[in-house]
């Protein structure tokens, strides 16, 4: 791989990273009448479908810079461990992935679509 892959390969980790942290945060997103109009507390899952589209474009896109496996999971892998690391130890200890079925459906809307995409690419 070229200087310049290697880079891009980085920016396409750092943005999976990012994108992980930004989803777990606005996971538990209602509409409960403070940021959203109030609907009774009823759950507003939307980093799942941003999931659902941004990690399957990651993994295409580092497939593309290079073939070998180690780099085309490269996002997929860091989007799994940010997920872990700053779900479960968050900052000062606190857990932010909230126990219910948003969290199956963020990992589900995440981890399935790049899985497939990244079979398809090797394939």
């Amino acid at each position: 791989m070229t200087t310049r892959e290697r880079l891009l390969l980085a920016v396409l980790v750092l943005d999976s990273a990012l994108l992980a942290v930004v989803e777990l945060l606005f996971l538990p997103l209602r509409f409960d009448g403070y940021l959203l109009p109030d609907l009774g507390g009823l759950p507003l899952p939307l980093t799942p479908v941003l999931a659902a589209f941004t990690t399957p474009w990651l993994v295409s896109a580092a497939a593309r810079l290079s073939p070998r496996l180690a780099v085309a999971s490269a996002p997929l892998v860091v989007w799994l461990l940010s997920l872990g690391v700053f779900g479960l130890a968050g900052p000062g200890g606190d857990r932010v992935l909230i126990e219910d079925w948003r969290a199956l459906l963020l990992l589900a809307c995440g981890a399935l679509p790049a899985a497939v995409k990244l079979g398809s690419t090797r394939g």
